[in-house]
């Protein structure tokens, strides 16, 4: 029977397939997935003023480009503030 006390030092985890999965991991995924599919759905034309020009780009492109750039943003702010 496996044990159910929890350590301070162990992050929860659910077990799946007989591996032991982090809930960090698993919301990861989901908000990854619901990510994808917002963007996937969002594909009409939109006119973003960047400073002075002003450019017409497909949603979805706005949306990826927003995304990586806040993924990027977060593992900046994340490594950092571990190392710290």
């Amino acid at each position: 029977m496996a044990d159910k006390t929890r350590s301070a030092d162990r992050p929860a985890s659910v077990t799946v397939g007989g591996r032991d999965v982090r809930f960090r991991t698993i919301a990861f995924l989901v908000l990854g997935i619901l990510a994808v599919w917002f963007i996937a759905v969002n594909t009409a034309s939109v006119s973003i003023r960047l400073w002075i020009p002003t450019v017409t780009l497909p949603l979805w492109l706005v949306l990826l480009v927003t995304l990586l750039v806040g993924a990027a943003l977060g593992s900046l702010l994340a490594r950092r503030r571990t190392k710290g």
